[in-house]
């Protein structure tokens, strides 16, 4: 019978399927954080995406680039703080959207890592129901949203001691 079933199975060029990130991280997300769950047990794949979020940060504080890590918790939110050099703002949507994409490549710029390089924050937002990102550099900062992976909002960059300023 079973034999009978795979003869019957035509396998062409339209069972062949390219997913974008967005698609390949939710519909494999084992691949990306382990197992899915709520956060009861303590090898939920949630975890492991708020430890690609730290890990981002903790980079930057070993190399010497951050002075103080925070982490808040609040409602199903967590909210992680660096204060390390920030995203380039230039590329931090890109940074959060495109696989494969950041600065841990460039050994000049990342001396030491730890973390899916080039993928976490990707993994981050592709599961998220809202993702919020901003870097803050030179007196600027730049703000992206997304919602399940999708950009809701890319705010244009903002000085905002200048806005303070007017005020």
């Amino acid at each position: 019978m079973a034999d009978n079933l795979l003869s019957q199975v035509s396998y062409t060029e339209e069972n062949i399927k390219s997913l974008d990130w967005r698609e390949h991280i939710r519909m494999r997300p084992g691949m990306y954080i382990g197992k899915l769950g709520d956060g009861a047990s303590a090898d939920d794949g949630i975890y492991v995406l708020i430890k690609e979020v730290i890990d981002n940060s903790i980079d930057e504080y070993v190399m010497g680039h951050g002075r103080q890590i925070d982490v808040m918790v609040e409602d199903g939110t967590v909210t992680v703080r660096d204060y390390g050099r920030g995203i380039p703002l230039g590329k931090v949507v890109e940074c959060v959207s495109q696989i494969n994409t950041g600065g841990k490549y460039d050994s000049k710029a990342f001396k030491k890592s730890v973390g899916l390089n080039g993928v976490g924050t990707k993994a981050v937002n592709a599961l998220s129901e809202y993702f919020n990102v901003q870097a803050v550099r030179d007196g600027q900062t730049k703000i992206a949203e997304f919602a399940g992976g999708e950009i809701t909002n890319d705010a244009k960059i903002k000085n905002p001691m200048n806005r303070m300023a007017r005020l």
